[in-house]
């Protein structure tokens, strides 16, 4: 059976569960965190090389001021309790996403955490941080322009790979298998370029649920399609 390399997943659902328990919000949150550590932990024994989680969107700093603040507490916990752990198993940690607005000690953070995992290969632990896809897009097509006004690049040079160079995910492959818990059906701004071939699983447990089996069911459901990359079935092919 065919195992992705690189998985992402959208954790969806932290406030549902909370509400359907009757419990504030952000003991969603602080349960997703937990789930978080479960994936982490299970992804490198399932054959996984890189994990892309989406931690925070860009259109999220439109939630409440104090849920945003309990995000930003529970994102400094999880770095500071746990990075030494992630470094001693040997993830490489990576952040994708807009820093330049994110206040001076979370940039601070992200920054420790990539530099000291730097060299480990056990598994690639890519955490989307005020990340949108539309947004790395515009800031990569930024980039290309203002290397062609330059003159360092011809318009008609651009292509697909090219592009690709430009994003935030620019030396880390494409996800084979996107999941989203929670039941909702989208993508909601997610690695939108590099997804375009992604097999999609949509799990309808709600993410401080998400366990192993859950990552290891969605790999087995991968496993069972057939990926043709626009082109034929093998069975089309051969009649």
């Amino acid at each position: 059976m065919a195992t992705p390399a690189h998985v992402a997943i959208i954790m969806d659902g932290n406030g549902r569960w909370a509400k359907a328990r009757g419990l504030p919000r952000v003991a969603g949150h602080r349960a997703g965190v937990e789930a978080v550590r479960r994936a982490v932990k299970a992804a490198p024994d399932l054959g996984i090389s890189y994990l892309t989680l989406y931690a925070f969107s860009s259109e999220n700093w439109s939630r409440p001021k104090s849920e945003v603040s309990d995000l930003m507490g529970l994102l400094k916990l999880f770095i500071r309790r746990d990075l030494a752990e992630l470094h001693q198993n040997g993830v490489r940690v990576r952040i994708i996403g807009d820093r330049a607005g994110l206040q001076p000690d979370i940039r601070s953070l992200l920054e420790e955490a990539e530099t000291l995992t730097l060299n480990n290969s056990a598994l690639t632990l890519v955490i989307a941080f005020n990340y949108g896809s539309r947004d790395e897009i515009v800031r990569a097509a930024q980039k290309l322009a203002a290397a062609a006004v330059r003159g360092e690049i011809a318009p008609e040079a651009i292509d697909a790979d090219r592009f690709a160079g430009q994003l935030d995910t620019a030396d880390i492959p494409d996800p084979e298998l996107v999941i989203r818990t929670s039941g909702e059906l989208r993508l909601s701004n997610f690695l939108l370029w590099q997804a375009a071939y992604s097999e999609l699983v949509f799990l309808p447990c709600y993410w401080p649920d998400f366990n192993r089996e859950h990552l290891a069911d969605a790999i087995r459901d991968f496993g069972g399609r057939e990926r043709r990359f626009g082109g034929l079935a093998a069975q089309d092919v051969a009649s």
